[in-house]
């Protein structure tokens, strides 16, 4: 098993002059303590107009940034959101910052997540899964050949040698941001690392982990000619402390995460200024849901995270990305339960990853028959709430009615 770190960059009201700065120079100092302990990767977001939940619009800037302060970390996207990017444009930074890096780089992509985000760029929310899909077929060209055009539905681009190329060859690992469950199966066909939340139970984690390799090894149905990438990862609240009731008592930031995870899904935009989420979220907090969360997740002392960790390694997910950096959590709790945990707690699990590997390597060989087991039980994340569940599994429906309509308003010209 593989660790890394997330980062939101989440920003709760009250702000001050400094706060921003603070923010981002705080996160570089972690990912420097992270890669001299030997944590695998750093992830950071791309979100836009979020505000308190995450002030990272820009994430090539600042993992170019932890590029000069880290050695041997793995620098991930996690995600672009190709829709609201210029594709050629992505692929300039990517390998830029591939050779920055000394190629440690991965590049995790996504659609975008809410109309807040997406409408500001012209994109109509319902469009973004065929623009994400074109895009790949546009980008992967771009770091490979020294001539590429493309001319599709939603993008348009004339022969050019798109430059630099990215140090590894023939370019960084892809990535897919999984914001709904179903989506593991989607992108373990497309061939491409599975970036989600964390699962409700080691059940569940094993149910779709055998289900993203099912469709990795039977089902592959890859949108260009690109290097498969298989792996599946999960995004995990994270405070370790000397006793699991100072773990618990540091950790506020994994449910104010939720909280704005949950709101702008349910809510959408919210006028500048008008919105204190900090505010809002005092009385979830005390909420059955909440404590939940903080009971299931990597939040005790070393001793509990361990025992929790051995659930989550039977499974086989291949890496476990760790949120530390939310809500209001200070930046010295950061660094120490990164420091505890990467002493006490990391070090046996690496140890094994080799046998990990060995278990991968007979899975893509189909020399391990997986079992088709039943994800039914197993429709979402712990910071999934069930009314998202539902409202993506009805979303291709959405699509069509919507589809339907603007037919018939362009039939009689209204």
């Amino acid at each position: 098993m593989k660790f890394g770190v997330f980062y939101e960059h989440q920003l709760p009201r009250p702000w001050h002059e400094r706060s921003e700065y603070e923010l981002l120079q705080n996160s570089l100092e972690q990912i420097s303590l992270a890669d001299r302990l030997g944590y695998d990767y750093a992830w950071e977001v791309e979100h836009h107009f979020t505000e308190e939940y995450s002030h990272s619009p820009a994430p090539e800037v600042f993992l170019a940034a932890a590029s000069q302060r880290t050695n041997h970390i793995r620098l991930g996207h996690g995600v672009i959101q190709l829709p609201t990017n210029s594709i050629a444009r992505v692929a300039e930074r990517v390998s830029t910052l591939d050779l920055l890096s000394h190629g440690r780089v991965e590049l995790g992509t996504g659609e975008g997540s809410t109309t807040t985000e997406i409408h500001p760029f012209h994109i109509r929310f319902r469009d973004k899964r065929e623009i994400w899909e074109e895009s790949i077929k546009a980008l992967i060209p771009m770091f490979t050949e020294h001539g590429c055009e493309f001319h599709g539905q939603y993008i348009d681009f004339p022969l050019r040698n798109v430059i630099p190329k990215p140090y590894q060859k023939p370019h960084p690992p892809l990535w897919v941001a999984c914001s709904n469950i179903n989506t593991i199966e989607m992108a373990g066909s497309r061939g491409m690392g599975a970036l989600g939340f964390q699962f409700v139970s080691p059940e569940a984690a094993t149910a779709w982990v055998n289900r993203y390799y099912l469709n990795l090894t039977t089902k592959l149905d890859k949108l260009a000619n690109y290097a498969v990438n298989p792996n599946i990862a999960m995004v995990c609240g994270f405070m370790c402390a000397e006793t699991d009731e100072l773990a618990m008592e540091k950790a506020s930031g994994w449910t104010f995460f939720i909280f704005a995870l949950q709101y702008y899904s349910q809510h959408g935009y919210a006028e500048p200024g008008k919105l204190n989420m900090w505010d809002k979220y005092q009385e979830w907090r005390q909420t059955p849901k909440a404590q939940e969360a903080l009971r299931t997740g990597l939040i005790g002392s070393p001793d509990t995270i361990r025992r929790k960790l051995r659930e989550y390694e039977s499974t086989n997910v291949d890496q476990v990305i760790l949120l530390n950096q939310s809500g209001k959590t200070r930046h010295d709790d950061i660094c120490a339960s990164l420091e505890l945990f990467g002493r006490e707690v990391m070090p046996e699990f690496q140890g094994r990853d080799t046998e990990h590997q060995q278990w991968k390597h007979g899975v893509l060989a189909g020399e391990i028959a997986l079992e088709s087991l039943d994800t039914s039980a197993h429709q979402r994340y712990l910071a999934q709430p069930e009314s998202h569940v539902a409202q993506s599994q009805n979303a291709s429906t959405l699509k069509k009615m919507l589809e339907e309509r603007d037919k018939q308003r362009n039939a009689t010209g209204s």
